[in-house]
């Protein structure tokens, strides 16, 4: 099934090497870390979503046998700890600017890693509790007393921007902190509407979910008092931002800090930011004068784990008597929860809307609100799955309430090769690609044409047959700087220093192809060094699809480094000149004469006596880049669903995608990241959801009994096919893969199961589809068809 592995090179299907290491037991993970002489930190939370602290009495509990230390938010005060380092938006030039309508600046409070004065959400830090066990401290955080003064609540997006909403913050007028009006001419977008031959109109709310990583937060910390310098094992989305923004919630020099990250067992997203806990556990070690380790419970991880999604959107869609797209416009609100932590997820969806689909036009207000919910941040491919969501269900209720085909819609407007690159209604320049050709290929492998025979069969079972088609387009920027080095040591080991983490992306795999193609060296001699800030200066971190696609830059532009010195060293080794010597499958041979040294030779000529300055030494090169352009994968997904209509019951019966990412390095891989991508996005269409209790703010889907997730029984096996059409903007052509499963996954399940209940005269099904739900439709649908057959 798989090449022999000495064929690794680009666009070879590897198989993962840490894999074994990982499924043995052999993996190194923040809870696998302990620390002589360590005890542990508990953590105090709000059991209410919005409260006044009116005491936190700390008594009993520092009373309480081998507890250490209890600290509160007083404690931080007095310490001089800072707030967390809130950066609403990623800084990345290619993404659209967003502020307020009217002039006046973001809306921004600070948050402690313990509350102050208020309470703003159920599991907000309190208090911690040092003990010299787990189950001291955790007697010990029985023990202290909290009194609150409880007061109203809000959860809900579109309740939390009403005026009369209970407002979180005593010193704004509302809970919006952003309200944005984005688009490229509002003007001519409501002249598209007023010549429009039809207008499509559509409501919905995109829950709120949770990325429930395998591997729970955890972090162990020592702090040596002579150096005032601490050292944290954590999981993050990358080491060097941890590290920075844990400096200034401790106030001290970025100098005085270290991160060590070992293997991370998932994020998301959900890592991608710094918690609470990474600051207090830091904190504590100075306090305690001993290493404190902190291991988050799951019950704590659905509580306080930053969430995703949670979007309110109206959107219309304009379109001529012949179905060609005219313009779009509406409102989106995001919740942010209960403080400014990030509104990039309303910005890089926003900025897309349109998908890859000509419009002339468009107008949307943008809006992020406060409520009393943990906050969010961007969760795999952040805002795009929820509009591509959006996009598609248009066009699909286009198709039927206009009486167009559903997919002549789509092809008369897709954008053309001819047409790219485009600039879209945002502002957004997409760079290449085919995207008919991708959608014509998708239906072709969920055999589109045969869906009717497939759906009469079905009919003579008593099942619901629907079929869906969602394209889509991701854009992929993130913190737009990465830097990289190679050393190629004359062992033949290759160390490459980069600040992009895996969480299980394959990294030690696919980066090590590259430099398999580019320099010859063995995949098992390359070591990829990510998680040490002591190595790693600066870097970016995993996030919005850019560890392959930043690495490839910095590693090639290393590379020719390497190339260009070695080839300058090769040519002293065989008494020529440097334009007679050739490198390739590592080694730098002279033209015309047979004669070669190995790269590995090579490396251990840097000691040679007499050389110029620029020769001695490792053969090294690095690279520091800023990359100003986003990408942007596409896509087209196509599946087939069967439904229980007398039990609201849905079976995924095919599910096809194909996704093009310029130019694959590792196709299986990609394949697993796209798997994975479909899964989580199914799991939001079908299955999961953040529930609050809306009028207490009580998070009732806090454990695995209450948050249903998908497993391997719920999925058919997937046909999954990848395109590859080079990005002009990438030096080697390649596009992210990780996200392109989930982008489409919400809007191509929700058609399918729509069309399987047409002839119920189902318009639309709010996700989570449950059973309940759609057993809802169908008989909300019937009774509607016999009330209309009835008056006719």
């Amino acid at each position: 099934m798989f090449p022999p592995a000495k064929n690794t090179r680009i666009g070879q299907p590897v198989r993962r090497r840490e894999d074994l290491r990982l499924l043995t037991g052999k993996g190194r993970f923040s809870d696998d870390v302990s620390l002589p002489g360590q005890v542990y930190m508990v953590v105090v939370r709000s059991t209410h979503a919005h409260a006044r602290l009116v005491s936190v009495d700390v008594r009993n509990a520092l009373a309480s046998p081998r507890v250490l230390a209890v600290l509160t938010g007083r404690d931080l005060l007095a310490d001089g700890l800072k707030p967390f380092p809130h950066k609403p938006f990623t800084s990345h030039p290619a993404d659209i600017k967003m502020e307020n309508w009217d002039g006046t600046p973001l809306y921004s409070a600070p948050q402690y890693a313990l509350a102050i004065e208020k309470v703003r959400h159920v599991g907000e830090a309190i208090a911690v509790v040092i003990g010299e066990t787990v189950a001291a401290a955790k007697d010990g955080a029985e023990l202290v007393e909290v009194r609150y003064e409880e007061l109203p609540a809000v959860t809900a997006t579109v309740a939390a921007a009403r005026p009369d909403a209970p407002r979180l913050w005593d010193d704004t007028r509302s809970n919006i902190a952003l309200d944005a009006q984005v688009g490229n001419d509002r003007e001519g977008t409501a002249a598209g509407f007023a010549r429009a031959a039809h207008v499509v109109r559509f409501e919905t709310w995109i829950q709120r979910v949770t990325g429930v990583p395998m591997e729970p937060r955890a972090g162990v910390c020592e702090y040596d008092a002579a150096t005032q310098h601490y050292t944290l094992h954590a999981g993050s989305g990358g080491a060097p931002r941890l590290k920075e923004d844990l400096a200034v919630m401790l106030n001290v020099p970025a100098k005085n800090v270290r991160v060590l990250m070992h293997d991370v067992g998932g994020n998301f997203g959900t890592r991608g930011f710094i918690y609470p806990e990474f600051c207090l556990v830091s904190w504590a070690a100075r306090r305690a004068g001993r290493p404190v380790k902190w291991t988050c419970t799951r019950q704590e991880a659905f509580l306080t784990d930053y969430q995703g999604r949670d979007l309110a959107v109206e959107a219309e869609l304009a379109l001529d008597a012949e179905g060609n797209f005219l313009a779009m416009r509406g409102s989106n609100i995001g919740n942010a929860g209960a403080h400014t932590a990030n509104f990039s997820p309303l910005r890089k969806g926003v900025e897309i809307m349109s998908s890859i689909y000509r419009m002339p036009a468009a107008w949307f207000r943008a809006r992020t609100v406060l409520s009393n919910t943990m906050m969010t941040r961007p969760y795999r491919s952040a805002g795009r799955p929820e509009v591509m969501y959006v996009m598609e269900r248009l066009i699909d209720l286009a198709a039927r309430e206009c009486g167009f085909d559903r997919i002549e819609l789509r092809r008369r407007n897709l954008l053309t090769q001819a047409e790219l690159p485009y600039t879209n209604p945002w502002g957004m320049i997409y760079d290449s690609g085919d995207y008919h050709a991708v959608m014509e290929k998708a239906l072709e492998l969920g055999d589109w044409s045969g869906f009717a025979r497939r759906r009469t069969e079905a009919r003579a079972r008593g099942k619901c047959r629907g079929i869906g088609v969602a394209n889509y387009v991701d854009t992929a920027s993130g913190v737009p700087r990465e830097r990289g080095e190679i050393t190629v040591h004359p062992d033949g080991r290759v160390d490459v220093v980069i600040g992009i983490i895996s969480n299980g992306q394959g990294h030690e795999t696919s980066f090590a192809q590259l430099l398999n193609e580019w320099l010859g060296v063995s995949i098992d001699n390359v070591r990829i060094i990510a998680g040490d800030t002591d190595i790693v200066k600066i870097g970016g971190g995993t996030h919005g699809g850019r560890g392959l696609r930043m690495a490839s830059i910095v590693m090639w532009n290393s590379v020719k480094q390497i190339i260009e010195k070695g080839t300058r060293l090769a040519a002293l080794m065989l008494d020529c000149e440097p334009s007679e010597i050739q490198f390739r499958d590592g080694r730098f041979v002279k033209d015309g004469t047979g004669r070669s040294v190995g790269l590995t030779e090579v490396a251990g000529a840097g000691t040679r006596p007499g050389l110029p300055e620029d020769l001695r030494g490792p053969l090294w090169g690095f690279s520091d880049e800023t990359v100003p352009i986003a990408a942007f994968p596409y896509g087209c997904h196509v599946c087939e669903v069967e439904i229980d209509p007398e039990l609201g019951t849905v079976e995924i019966v095919g599910y096809v995608a194909v996704d093009d990412v310029g130019r694959a390095v590792n196709p299986l891989i990609i394949d697993g990241q796209i798997h994975g991508g479909i899964a989580q996005g199914v799991g939001q269409a079908l299955y999961e959801q953040c529930y609050y209790e809306p009028r207490t703010g009580q998070l009732l889907s806090g454990s695995f009994m209450d948050y249903a997730m998908p497993r391997a029984d719920c999925f058919p096996f997937f046909t999954t096919e990848i395109s590859e059409v080079p990005s002009t903007t990438h030096p080697l052509g390649m596009r992210p893969a990780g996200e392109g499963g989930t982008t489409p996954a919400l809007g191509v399940m929700i058609n399918a199961i729509v069309d399987a209940l047409a002839e119920f005269g189902v318009r639309h099904v709010e996700m989570p589809a449950t059973p309940e739900r759609i057993w809802r439709a169908i008989r909300e649908g019937k009774t509607k068809v016999e009330s209309r057959k009835a008056k006719g």
